[in-house]
């Protein structure tokens, strides 16, 4: 099964560019970071989803998923809630609340997967230090909630050193990509990987390669600020 997660920068970028990197990706599962909330928020999205060969499954706040066959899957959102942050004499939410998403389907003899429970959640963690592990709190209690395997994916907007990816490793969550880091913004000079899919035990993440599916720089630079993160999952 292919999954897809992206930040696409509100749709603001270059769409047509946008579209072309999701068709090439081609993915099964695709949760997205940053799409837009204005007024006909779903119209909007399902004409999105249908310009991608996608269908649009739901949302919280930012927070959307995107699959090919929605009747498989089963669904639970989450509103993030983020904390009051200090700063000098006030205290105040730097970010309105987010959202996490979490999918699960089951799924018999496709592939290497057998009659296997498999969850898939997402989420979007806020820009202070101090909210953010918070936020990854409510997000693992989605993942703790859910049956079998489960994937983790979505935009922490942390660096790999910093204390949400200790609580994901403390949760026993696994990097696939740990050996073979890549950072994946700002998408024109990528120098941070603030983007993640994180495993549990009994499920693999093997990384895809852009340029390998013929995605190049500039193109992916037109079509956000961050780039996308593909992987094939595999049980065992």
């Amino acid at each position: 099964m292919r999954l897809m997660t992206y930040n696409v920068h509100r749709w603001g970028d270059d769409r047509s560019a946008l579209s072309s990197v999701i068709r090439t990706c081609d993915p099964e599962v695709l949760i997205v970071q940053e799409a837009p909330t204005w007024y006909g928020t779903r119209s909007r999205r399902r004409a999105f989803a249908r310009s991608v060969d996608l269908n649009y499954l739901a949302g919280e706040a930012r927070t959307a998923a995107f699959v090919t066959t929605p009747a498989h899957w089963t669904i639970r959102t989450r509103r993030i809630w983020r904390p009051l942050v200090r700063r000098w004499k006030s205290a105040c939410t730097l970010q309105l609340p987010g959202g996490a998403i979490a999918l699960s389907t089951k799924i018999n003899k496709v592939g290497r997967f057998n009659n296997v429970s498999l969850s898939v959640v997402g989420c979007h963690l806020g820009l202070s230090n101090r909210g953010r592990l918070a936020e990854m709190e409510q997000v693992l209690d989605l993942v703790r909630r859910s049956a079998g395997p489960s994937v983790l994916v979505g935009d922490i907007n942390e660096p790999a050193d910093g204390p949400v990816w200790k609580l994901a490793e403390a949760a026993g969550l696994i990097d696939p990509e740990a050996d073979h880091p890549k950072p994946t913004f700002p998408a024109a000079a990528p120098r941070s990987r603030i983007d993640i899919v994180w495993t549990s035990p009994g499920i693999r993440a093997l990384p895809v390669d852009l340029g390998c599916l013929g995605l190049d720089q500039q193109l992916l630079a037109r079509a956000s600020d961050h780039l996308p993160l593909v992987v094939d999952l595999l049980t065992g």
